[in-house]
């Protein structure tokens, strides 16, 4: 057997539902599939490096608009301030 992972969730009528399609050839055969649902304790593990998405692309739109409106300083004093933490 070969396997192909991909990632997915079930809707409310059961139904199995990917992410991405699967590319390359077709499997006219029957397949086998194995779903894995992460445990509770899984899923509320948050790792603190992992800021959300939205709160990055928030972030960047910030220091774009401060860039654009000349809000900038030296790097030299931004690197004052990372050593001062």
């Amino acid at each position: 057997m070969k396997a192909i992972e991909v990632t997915g969730r079930i809707d409310s009528q059961g139904n199995l539902v990917l992410d991405e399609p699967i590319q390359g050839n077709t499997y006219p055969h029957q397949l086998r599939v194995i779903v894995l649902v992460p445990e509770q304790a899984e899923t509320e593990e948050v790792d603190p490096d992992d800021t959300p998405v939205e709160e990055i692309k928030a972030s960047l739109r910030r220091a774009l608009q401060q860039v654009k409106a000349g809000q900038t300083r030296p790097i030299s004093e931004l690197w004052d301030r990372v050593d001062a933490e």
